[in-house]
């Protein structure tokens, strides 16, 4: 028996930002975090494991225009900007099934541009904490 799965790539990624089809995006970064700690009794190892908050960060590469849109969206700014994100893989058209992750209640934390001579446009990396990531296959 042999198991053959198709791996997901780029032109298989879209991100709706906001309710907002963010055709503008060169790459998303999000990760979950757990705090844990060793918890020692008798002897020199743990006994156990316990678990804390969980946290979410992540950053989104974007176009100028991109970050233009998120601007007016936020009057001016992106730091005050509160909304959700949806990463859809795959391409249902092909076969594919999706898989859909919701990132709820992105705030961004900066808000950087960066030019230098030679380039053809601007990529700007916008980093943000949310509040989880529900995943939906």
């Amino acid at each position: 028996m042999s198991f053959n799965s198709r791996e997901y790539e780029w032109a298989d990624l879209t991100l709706v930002l906001g309710g907002r089809d963010i055709v503008g995006f060169r790459g998303i970064k999000y990760t979950e975090k757990a705090e844990k700690e060793a918890i020692f009794g008798k002897g020199r190892y743990a006994v156990a494991i316990q678990g804390g908050n969980i946290t979410v960060e992540g950053e989104i590469t974007i176009l100028q225009s991109e970050l233009i849109a998120l601007q007016k969206a936020g009057n001016g700014s992106i730091l005050g900007l509160n909304v959700d994100g949806v990463v859809s893989y795959g391409n249902p058209t092909a076969g594919d099934s999706m898989t859909t992750d919701r990132i709820v209640g992105i705030s961004f934390t900066e808000a950087p541009k960066e030019f230098k001579q030679g380039d053809k446009f601007m990529e700007i990396t916008i980093p943000f904490i949310a509040l989880q990531v529900l995943t939906a296959a």
